[in-house]
């Protein structure tokens, strides 16, 4: 899952109600650098006030008329960035604290805030005054004429043009969708279980697992819902009934009460969408994407349902074989369960490809991992990456300056928090917490916030390493004019591209032949078998894993679509559609932060991005280090943010229009089959 930075001014409704932490932050500075500010908890109540003073006087010298002239319009569009920036600076610090601070006091006090925050912005973007003069600026360059209509769409999204009371609802509504987030995530992140399992249920886990993992006085281990704890379990352990037992307890850690949230919510945008002649929130969201329209969303999720179900059902009856010859039981007698899936993958693959993803962690030691993708994009786009010493939140947090190779001049900054621990945000992220704006001399800094094995990782944490660094790319070489267009201020449908498109560079002999030279002991090479292997193993499960994709988008639109959605009810119903059907007893909607977060009415955004990203990556040809191309995409992708639509920014990329050949080529390709000769 991947929060990344949205402007007020581009959407206010994804940005606070509905944007998981979308964050930003004040700027200061050690030495001559801008850095976050680590707040403590009695500090936050204080700076939300003064800053929400400071920001309702910049709006009062905003609403004031000027003179009716071209150049005066760019004068407004220099003010209104910096009251855009100020914004940013105050609900920086709050958020990203919210999310990743050590104390559970700060976590708590960053809330009021964001509160208040949601209610300024929405008085702001119902403010007709500004609205009006917005309205008649004339711009005087592209730009300006698209940052013109993002401003207006803003304006009204919140609602400018509704009657008062229905302003007065709309605000209601925001204000309300902003402390269902909160008490969502707040009910995943901070929930304190831990189940326990015996000597006898942990067999089949590597002993660098158990040597690591709490133990009770019985001498039981204690796992909680860490990904770190959560993953290498259901691949491994070699109890069916444990894998059960865990996987029931992970997909049920936010109910019951967040399956009553997540129901309000659902209620709440169906009548936002109302309050604007709209049928349903997904034409209301879906008007300001790439998609444009639900029949453009629905007609793709049923191209991808097309193309995977014959695999899908291959896949498991491909399983099922395997399971039934492995254990030495009658093919007839053989069941596929929900928590089968990630244990009998791995064994397939261990004994297919011979791809052991523990043993994997070798090859890819979680700090040289590190090192070696800012080598790889410092080449690509001809920046330098230089540790320097900021405050931090935490001691495991690291931060580093990003200087351009030929003017040397300091471009951005980027900080790595990498490792789980208590009350921390509990999946992968970046945080688009400072956006560019050259009008300003403002220059960008993201936060990439993960749960990686701190040894090494396996294939799937390199790639998510990539993925998020892929984000964290599109926010720190931003160079936008405006802070409203910066980084990945783009429409959501475009907005995971240029993350799934890095993650290729770990699946590529030129770009995996670097690492060695970054570990600080030796560590082996990948050559060209473990490559061949690797690659092979990449595409294992591809029928499963975007079924699954699948699944969610089609329930995240079902549940935006209709008057009455009921999550548990749609879910059961749709997942018991599926070939291995709804598993009786899991809650599964109580759990997916997505639609409580930024993907609501948007989830199918992530394939609708993978069908850009492999278009895109098809550009750099069989040399994925080629600097050309590298600084191309530095050029026309990273540096632009949203200052073009995401169609446009593609284009521009790949000299033709986009395709989708690449991505059904992909997720329809149909591997050799055990069942067959």
């Amino acid at each position: 899952m991947n929060p990344v930075r949205h402007n007020f001014s581009t959407s206010l409704l994804l940005l606070l109600s509905l944007l998981i932490p979308v964050i930003a932050f004040s700027a200061e500075r050690s030495g001559n650098r801008p850095h976050i500010p680590i707040l403590k908890a009695r500090e936050l109540a204080t700076r939300c006030e003064d800053g929400l003073d400071d920001l309702r006087a910049m709006v009062k010298k905003l609403e004031a008329p000027v003179a009716g002239k071209r150049s005066s319009s760019s004068l407004v569009f220099k003010e209104w960035n910096a009251l855009q920036i100020a914004l940013e600076d105050l609900h920086g610090p709050v958020g990203l604290l919210n999310h990743v601070s050590p104390n559970p006091a700060v976590r708590k006090s960053a809330e009021p805030c964001q509160i208040s925050i949601t209610k300024f912005a929405t008085d702001l973007f119902q403010n007709a005054k500004l609205y009006n003069k917005i309205k008649a600026t004339q711009p005087t360059d592209a730009i300006e004429k698209k940052l013109k209509q993002d401003i207006l769409d803003s304006f009204d999204d919140t609602g400018v043009s509704l009657p008062p009371e229905k302003q007065k609802r709309m605000k209601k509504i925001l204000v309300r969708l902003t402390e269902l987030k909160q008490t969502f995530a707040r009910n995943i992140r901070d929930n304190p279980q831990k189940l326990s399992f015996t000597p006898e249920e942990m067999q089949g886990l590597p002993e660098n697992f158990l040597a690591k993992a709490k133990r009770d006085a019985k001498g039981n281990y204690q796992l909680g819902f860490d990904y770190t704890d959560y993953m290498p379990f259901m691949q491994s352990a070699n109890s069916s009934d444990a894998r059960k037992r865990y996987q029931f307890a992970f997909v049920n850690r936010g109910t019951p009460k967040n399956l009553a949230l997540m129901k309000e919510a659902i209620a709440l945008r169906q009548e936002m969408a109302q309050l604007f002649g709209f049928n349903n929130y997904a034409e209301f969201v879906l008007r300001r994407r790439m998609a444009g329209k639900p029949d453009a969303v629905n007609g793709f999720l049923a191209d991808v349902q097309t193309a995977v179900t014959d695999l899908e059902k291959q896949e498991l009856a491909d399983m099922r074989i395997f399971k039934s010859r492995a254990l030495g039981t009658p093919l007839e007698e053989t069941v596929i369960e929900r928590w089968d899936i990630a244990y009998w993958q791995e064994k397939m693959k261990q004994a297919i490809h011979h791809i052991d993803q523990n043993a994997l962690r070798k090859y890819f030691p979680t700090q040289a991992s590190v090192k070696w993708v800012m080598a790889m994009s410092g080449i690509l786009y001809g920046v330098q990456f230089k540790p320097a010493k900021v405050p931090l939140w935490h001691k495991d947090v690291t931060y580093y300056d990003i200087y351009d190779s030929k003017t040397l001049a300091r471009i951005g900054g980027i900080y790595f928090d990498l490792f789980p621990r208590k009350g921390k945000y509990g999946h992968a992220a970046v945080f688009g917490v400072r956006g560019s704006s050259t009008l300003a001399k403002r220059t960008p800094i993201s936060v990439m916030v993960a749960n990686f094995n701190r040894e090494g990782l396996d294939s799937n944490e390199l790639e998510t390493l990539l993925h998020e660094f892929g984000h964290l790319m599109h926010g720190a070489l931003s160079k936008t004019r405006f802070v409203d267009h910066a980084g990945t201020s783009v429409e959501q449908d475009f907005v995971e591209a240029p993350s799934q498109m890095f993650e290729e560079w770990a699946r590529r002999k030129e770009t995996l032949a670097m690492i060695p030279q970054f570990c600080t002991t030796p560590c082996p090479q990948v050559d060209n078998d473990l490559l061949l292997r690797l690659k092979a193993a990449h595409h294992f499960g591809l029928g499963n894993r975007y079924a699954r994709q699948h699944l969610y988008a089609t329930f995240d639109m079902a549940l935006h679509q209709s008057d009455e959605s009921d999550p548990l009810t749609t879910w059961q119903k749709m997942e018991g559609a599926t070939p291995l059907g709804y598993v009786k007893g899991t809650e599964f909607p109580g759990q997916f932060n997505h639609l409580m977060g930024g993907y609501a009415a948007g989830y199918y955004g992530y394939m609708w991005s993978e069908v850009l990203a492999m278009d895109m990556v098809s550009r750099f040809g069989d040399n994925l280090m080629n600097t050309d191309i590298g600084m191309l995409y530095r050029k026309t992708i990273l540096e632009r943010g949203g200052e073009l639509r995401g169609r446009a920014l593609v284009r521009s990329f790949l000299g033709r229009e986009p395709s989708s050949q690449a991505f059904f080529n992909e997720i329809s390709g149909v591997p050799a089959s055990l069942s067959k000769p």
